[in-house]
């Protein structure tokens, strides 16, 4: 019996590449559709080495193309757009994507029967959270547009599993960090937002500085604290989802976080001794919305997945990032 084959949508960019490995390794079949917005064909071409289809999930006639020519025992689903800041001055683009764009791949996926769906989430459904570590029973107060279109996906995807029997695992996760631990993949947005590879990049010469939003926040050292997760223990935890719903589990919901923050200060200090280089910072007003203490508890994962992150500590996630940083960016 050949091996079950897995559509992974946005299986071109960062969690979605680090995902796609993790499925080949475990014996799976995968085709990519991305549209390569974001996406890296050259990470596909000479890492991942399956299929990819360019197109977008709002393409409807190429959706239904793809589900006739080949048969899939589920969807993993990462084509969303995610920068917070620019869901608030540009909603449209966010609904259009996030939540129209979802749901045409979802009515799709109903017609040629596909009944497993892996969702990739956010902690940003939770807005500011009213608990800390964060839990999944906690209040969904979205604060932008980006939070409030994954959360509307989600509310969707409730209702395709009564309407239709569609079943789904939607992972709310924290921050998502780190590299491939063998240097095979790693972080390369344009533009980049996130705090460890723009860190990393000013240790590297590539940026002046690296600006601190907020000193005084009620935190030990007045900086935000973040819950980071290795972009490979989220990877696994979505095979675990996919197996839980191929052996026929019910629609779950589950938040991935190692249940600890670390400060942005500590975050830049760790990468000074990772590194071995100066890191020059800038300090800058608080950004609206960030909320001061940001950690997840991945427990509910743990228990009814079973899954064990491998890599929680700072000081690891940093080494595999900076690592590939310096394949993919030191030469350039």
């Amino acid at each position: 019996m050949a091996n079950p084959t897995i559509l992974v949508t946005g299986g071109a960019g960062y969690i979605g590449s680090h995902a796609v490995l993790a499925l080949r390794e475990a014996g799976y079949e995968v085709v990519i559709l991305d549209n390569l917005v974001y996406g890296h064909r050259d990470i596909v071409e000479t890492v991942l080495k399956v299929e990819l289809i360019e197109g977008d999930i709002a393409d409807r006639a190429l959706l239904d193309k793809i589900f006739k020519t080949r048969e899939f025992a589920a969807v993993m689903h990462f084509a969303a757009y995610a920068y917070v800041g620019e869901s608030v001055g540009q909603p449209a683009k966010y609904y259009r994507n996030n939540v129209t764009g979802t749901l045409t791949l979802l009515e799709a996926m109903c017609d040629a029967g596909i009944k497993n769906f892996v969702f990739s989430s956010t902690c940003a459904t939770y807005g500011v959270p009213e608990q800390i570590p964060v839990s999944e029973d906690q209040p969904k107060q979205p604060i932008n547009p980006y939070g409030m279109s994954k959360l509307m996906v989600e509310h969707i995807l409730d209702d395709f599993d009564h309407a239709y029997g569609l079943r789904s695992v939607r992972f709310r996760y924290f921050n998502a960090a780190g590299a491939d631990p063998q240097g095979r993949l790693g972080e390369d947005h344009s533009p980049e937002t996130h705090i460890l590879p723009l860190v990393l990049l000013t240790a590297m010469g590539k940026r002046e500085s690296i600006s601190i939003y907020g000193t005084d926040y009620d935190t030990p050292d007045g900086t935000c604290l973040r819950d980071y997760i290795h972009v490979t223990d989220l990877a696994q935890a979505h095979i675990l989802g996919l197996e839980y719903l191929l052996k026929g589990g019910s629609t779950e919901v589950f938040n991935l976080g190692n249940g600890q923050g670390f400060s942005i200060r500590e975050v830049i200090e760790a990468a000074r001794v990772v590194t071995g280089r100066p890191i020059a910072v800038t300090l800058a007003d608080r950004r609206p919305g960030d909320p001061p203490i940001l950690v997840g508890s991945g427990e509910k994962a743990k228990q009814v997945l079973g899954w064990n992150p491998q890599y929680a500590d700072l000081e690891t996630i940093l080494k595999h990032a900076w690592q590939w940083h310096q394949k993919r960016h030191e030469s350039v």
